[in-house]
């Protein structure tokens, strides 16, 4: 992939609803392969597309670009050694230790690219059209589907489903909804009905915890309205849910659980400081009982050498 085939690649992942991190070499001293503009996609699973350096760059923008997407907040890091620029490093600028077979640098600019909210309302009543509308107009993604029509593969656990058939299949719809599991279902109805469709799926065996969830009547309580109203509540409902956090599902937890997880498997370099992933490609090395993984088969021979000379602080 050049430059603008990962923007294409990032576009289409912005349309398939996809929380990625979009990274950007701003700056570079060489020897280094790559060049100032060059990108990469990174995806949660820490799937990088295009190019952004070799062996030394690449998993450390990895690593950085899985905490971006968790974390959701940019980050400016300079690839390098900290004695190359000493105090002219900026505020706010995140220095990592690469590789110490090379004195080429790298400044890589990453940034979260979180997709529009989805919505998918299911109904075909004016209320459906004016909630779908509302979506819309504050940029939201938003599916207007028919009962009929609607399935399980029509939200994702990351979506807010809004079920307003009004009667028309309100059971049918709601149990292929809570299959979905999305972040937020809520039933168009009164508290009677709600409660006349949520014990029918109690008795077909649908799990009471699934069941809790599901918000009956959608939307804030503003009283006797129209259903273009109610459409403006649910909206507000939605939108005070996502402003306060209250929407994130485990799909939403993904990527910082991946963070973690990768953190875990994440190890330091005792020659040179790099952090890399310690497992077999990582040529490890046990010593004294400890198992020590290398960025490079050179930082391996050198403590093979002179153990001495590099695990003096660890064993303080």
């Amino acid at each position: 992939m050049d430059s603008w085939d990962v923007l294409e690649e990032a576009a289409d992942l912005v349309r398939r609803g996809e929380s990625f991190a979009l990274a950007t070499v701003v700056w570079r001293q060489g020897p280094s392969s790559s060049q100032e503009g060059s990108r990469a996609i990174i995806t949660a699973a820490g799937e990088l597309r295009g190019w952004i350096g070799g062996a030394c760059a690449e998993p450390v923008v990895i690593r950085e670009a899985r905490q971006v997407i968790a974390g959701g907040t940019a980050r400016l890091l300079l690839l390098g050694s900290p004695g190359q620029f000493g105090a002219a490093v900026p505020d706010g600028m995140t220095v990592v230790p690469i590789s110490c077979q090379s004195e080429g640098a790298l400044e890589v600019y990453i940034e979260p690219v979180v997709p529009a909210p989805s919505l998918v309302v299911v109904g075909r009543s004016p209320m459906a059209r004016t909630l779908a509308e509302l979506a819309r107009a504050v940029g939201w993604r938003a599916a207007l589907i028919a009962g009929e029509d609607f399935t399980a593969a029509d939200a994702s656990p990351a979506a807010m489903v809004v079920v307003a058939t009004q009667g028309h299949g309100d059971e049918e719809v709601v149990e292929r909804a809570v299959a979905a599991r999305p972040a937020y279902l809520g039933l168009v109805g009164s508290r009677k009905r709600g409660a006349a469709v949520l014990g029918y799926l109690a008795d077909r065996g649908l799990p009471q915890g699934e069941l809790d969830r599901v918000r009956v009547p959608a939307g804030l309580d503003l009283g006797p309205t129209t259903h273009q109203e109610i459409a403006v509540a649910i909206m507000a409902e939605l939108v005070q849910l996502r402003a306060a956090g209250a929407l994130r599902t485990a799909a939403a937890a993904e990527p910082a659980a991946a963070a973690r997880e990768a953190a875990a498997s994440e190890a330091t370099d005792p020659v040179c400081g790099m952090t890399v992933t310690a497992g077999p490609a990582a040529w490890p090395l046990e010593h004294e009982g400890v198992t020590y993984y290398f960025c490079c088969p050179g930082c391996r021979r050198e403590l093979d050498r002179d153990p001495a000379a590099y695990l003096k602080e660890s064993r303080c």
